[in-house]
């Protein structure tokens, strides 16, 4: 062939090639870390205030929100995106505005108070004009030994695609401080309430397209993460990143920020998962060395501002979209 009839058998591919990476769409889950706004609210937001020892005031904030934005450009055209560890609904209003990819005008949110102790929040944010909102709710649950729920709810948006429907569910369950053992009841109680709702949908229709995401706080071997892996297959491994984790602990990296998703959601149709597409992120950025050893870029080291990211690692899936 010349390359004359090459040049332009390229011209007539590359529309296609265009048309087909177009079909392809993120869904990501990221937890920032302390994504606390710098107005003195009514929960216990006083570590994250201008007169606080961590002196956070507007110039961080923006500077932690251009960081976020920076992640999501990372992103092929993220149609859902899964947020942990925000304050509010103000906060994750103020990610949509500053995406400087879309309009931010094209993204919605949900997201609903919870009861946490520290006022901090999970959240979805969703390309609104590709998915239409049918409904949402948040799922409460009480920790065992303790009085009232003190951990983040479970939040769910049901969305309609065509003659689709995915139903994604944002998770931040309680937290391994004072001990994994200790603390485990809490997460297993999180994981029975994940399960009630999944299985309540999968028995009106076993081919729902279900996608959970989240930071379980919890190892894909832990108890709670396989209840839910009974249901819904486990897209993110040690094997889906650079250092076999999303966290770093102790020079230890592990999984803790999870996706999984439903059989209904991998079968071979035009809106599906692609099963090797699982991916812990993890640009030069995102990293610092510290004591010789590469760990997540944080904001903050105790009250010591370094300007980082977060000690969490995002993480995504592919989906082949009609």
């Amino acid at each position: 062939m010349t390359k004359k009839l090459i040049f332009i058998f390229l011209i007539v591919l590359s529309p296609f090639v265009s048309e087909g990476q177009k079909k392809t769409r993120t869904i990501g889950f990221y937890n920032v870390e302390n994504l606390f706004d710098t107005i003195d609210g009514i929960n216990d937001d006083a570590e994250f205030l201008p007169t606080s020892k961590k002196e956070w005031n507007s110039s961080k904030y923006n500077e932690k929100l251009k960081h976020i934005d920076q992640v999501f450009n990372q992103w092929n055209a993220p149609m859902i995106i899964g947020l942990c560890e925000i304050e509010n609904r103000h906060v994750v209003q103020d990610i949509v505005n500053t995406y400087s990819i879309l309009d931010p005008k094209q993204y919605g949110i949900v997201h609903y108070e919870s009861p946490d102790a520290r006022g901090i929040d999970v959240a979805l944010i969703y390309d609104s004009s590709y998915l239409t909102l049918v409904s949402s709710g948040n799922l409460r649950f009480t920790i065992p030994g303790k009085d009232a729920p003190s951990s983040r709810d479970i939040v769910w948006g049901k969305f309609s695609i065509k003659k689709d429907t995915i139903i994604a569910m944002v998770n931040h369950w309680p937290s391994r401080s004072g001990g994994q053992a200790e603390t485990e009841p809490g997460r297993i109680e999180a994981a029975k309430t994940a399960k009630r709702f999944i299985d309540s949908l999968l028995l009106i229709n076993k081919n729902y397209k279900i996608v959970l995401m989240g930071d379980l706080n919890d190892h894909p071997s832990d108890i709670a993460p396989t209840m839910i892996a009974q249901h819904l297959n486990p897209m993110i491994t040690k094997n889906s990143g650079e250092f076999g984790g999303t966290h770093s602990y102790k020079d230890e990296w592990d999984v803790l920020d999870h996706i999984m998703v439903s059989k209904g959601f991998i079968k071979k149709k035009k809106l599906k998962v692609i099963q090797s597409s699982g991916k812990i992120h993890s640009p030069k950025f995102l990293l610092e060395e510290y004591k010789g050893k590469i760990v997540p870029f944080r904001t903050y080291a105790g009250n010591k501002y370094l300007g980082g990211y977060s000690d969490h690692l995002p993480v995504s899936i592919e989906v082949s979209c009609p």
